[in-house]
């Protein structure tokens, strides 16, 4: 009778079980999906869950692709996603349901929607978009102690007409401004702006999305827009109130922390150091606002310190320019004491062997003296002979040299 009972419990169970979940259960695609633009590099991704979706206790959730202009792919619950990006290429992206719980269940198919690139000629569009940012201090009272000022420089497209004027637009968060100061090329067409101030964080995090489009009477001009990362384009104040002095030959130099919303253990510096007479160059990186080198005496030397924010604080970016020159040290030669040693040293040389000559007589026996001439010669008497050949003759000369007090008489006398 008990087995009987347990295949009737266990029927009951199978047949419950088949009630509670269909033979097939499938996800079906979203709908409606569509891509709009939302603001300056930014689009809106919108889709509607599948009416036609069986309603069950499964959470759902979609899988998003991006494939243009770069891939994106992320998951979300939500059935719209906003997203930065730049819009000149145009912006083609999927989506699909999947299950956000039972990674078991097989995800939908999937649903596509395009973005056109916008309209305009080709070869029109401003080309080689840079830009750079840099931190000043307010004045007293002011809110916020820093400002960020931006510049940006382009070149016009090499389809361009010669009328075309082109037009920048920035966007940081929610705040989109329109550039009120620009420089122009020789055709008057506008390819540099310039904000003093903005609505840009001092500290330089997230992304500034530029535009740049432009009007012409004789095309129309496609637009171009750009990312960028703040920290690569932060331009760092250098260090400022750059101090240097010598005692001796230790050579002392300090600083102070640049203009900027980073507290002073944010910063990295760079300390050149080089030698105007004897060519000597060092360059050292620190943290601290101080450094001391050994160096000669005997020269003049140019310092210079950069900054950059470290890694521990935001992520590397550029180094800031050189500090101004600052000059410390002399080229005048000043007496040294190696040459006050060398000179001691030969002293005592020649010393030691002029000591050593005398006592053993060497200056006799290399350079004996020379005896001086007799001062008592009387008379002083030649001969010549002169003989001739085939003659018995002979003939003699005598010459005599008598010397008195203070006469000298010569005497002649031939035969």
């Amino acid at each position: 009778m008990a087995p009987t009972s347990l295949l009737i419990l266990l029927g009951a169970t199978v047949v419950l079980r088949a009630d509670v979940l269909p033979e097939k259960f499938s996800l079906l695609p979203p709908v409606n999906f569509t891509i709009k633009v939302a603001g300056l590099a930014e689009v809106l991704l919108h889709w509607e869950p599948n009416p036609g979706q069986q309603q069950r206790n499964i959470k759902l959730g979609y899988h998003v692709n991006i494939s243009a202009p770069e891939d994106d792919d992320y998951e979300t619950k939500n059935t719209d996603s906003k997203r930065v990006i730049v819009l000149h290429r145009g912006v083609s992206a999927s989506v699909r349901t999947i299950p956000w719980e039972d990674p078991s269940l097989p995800a939908s198919s999937w649903v596509s929607a395009q973005l056109r690139p916008p309209a305009g000629s080709p070869g029109t569009s401003a080309v080689n978009l840079t830009c750079t940012t840099n931190t000043t201090a307010s004045s007293q009272g002011h809110p916020r102690p820093y400002q960020v000022s931006l510049h940006c420089s382009w070149l016009a497209g090499p389809e361009a007409p010669e009328d075309t004027q082109y037009v920048l637009h920035y966007r940081y968060g929610t705040r989109t401004e329109e550039c009120q100061e620009y420089s122009q090329d020789a055709l008057r067409r506008n390819t540099g702006c310039w904000f003093p101030r903005t609505f840009i964080d001092g500290k330089g995090r997230g992304l500034l999305a530029v535009s740049v489009s432009g009007r012409s009477r004789r095309a129309a001009i496609r637009p171009y827009d750009q990312l960028f990362d703040l920290y690569a384009i932060d331009r760092v104040n250098p260090p400022g109130n750059v101090t240097a002095k010598i005692d001796g030959t230790r050579l002392s130099i300090q600083w102070e922390k640049p203009v900027s919303a980073f507290p002073v253990h944010c910063f990295a510096y760079e300390v050149q150091i080089h030698g105007t007479r004897n060519g000597y160059f060092q360059r050292e990186t620190m943290t601290a606002q101080e450094y001391n080198s050994t160096v000669s005496d005997v020269s003049k030397y140019c310092v210079e310190v950069r900054a950059a924010v470290s890694s521990g604080c935001r992520q590397n970016g550029l180094w800031s320019a050189w500090s101004p020159p600052v000059y410390v040290g002399s080229n005048e030669q000043k007496p040294c004491t190696e040459w006050i040693l060398l000179l001691l040293m030969g002293t005592v040389c020649l010393f030691v062997l002029s000591l050593t000559c005398r006592t053993c007589h060497v200056w006799t026996k290399l350079f004996p003296p020379i005896p001086a001439p007799k001062s008592n010669i009387q008379d002083f008497v030649a001969t010549v002979n002169y003989e001739k050949t085939g003659s018995v003759e002979t003939e003699s000369e005598v010459i005599s040299y008598v010397e008195e007090q203070g006469l000298m008489v010569l005497e002649d006398v031939v035969f």
